[in-house]
């Protein structure tokens, strides 16, 4: 797999979110070659503001390799994390963030802030992409349809 393959599912954990009402946001962890971490938001369906597609894949990732610790990792996210989510990246010690959509609302890997370059003891590398257009294709689809 790589890259693209990673994001695609992503944005297929994106459309279940939406598909339950929730702002279609999608992310996996990749150690390896192998998706160890999915999620997605599910904020209405829990009604828990923490629960944020990149928490939940946090969680999915450190239960499946028994370790908080995520060394050696890639998140693949449909939306640029927020500053919770990005402060559970640093946390966690992912390696590499991959995000699709800017977010110039809440954005904190640099639409508003950047808080991986802040003086943490982790820097994550970041980058934006693959596939950006089919991830703010879907988040403008699903705030044009609530309108």
């Amino acid at each position: 797999m790589n890259h693209r393959d990673y994001m695609a599912r992503a944005l297929e954990l994106a459309a279940q979110a939406e598909g339950e009402g929730d702002v279609p946001v999608g992310c996996v962890i990749v150690k390896d070659g192998q998706i160890v971490g999915e999620g997605r938001n599910r904020r209405e369906e829990r009604g828990d503001a923490t629960a944020h597609a990149e928490m939940e894949a946090i969680r999915d990732a450190c239960r499946r390799l028994g370790s908080w610790r995520l060394h050696g990792c890639t998140m693949y996210v449909t939306l640029e994390p927020c500053p919770m989510c990005a402060g559970g990246i640093l946390n966690a010690r992912v390696d590499e963030v991959r995000y699709g959509a800017k977010d110039d609302k809440a954005g904190a890997c640099g639409s508003v802030l950047n808080l991986f370059e802040e003086r943490f003891n982790h820097r994550p590398r970041l980058y934006r992409g693959p596939m950006e257009t089919e991830c703010e294709e879907i988040l403008k689809s699903f705030f044009l349809n609530l309108r």
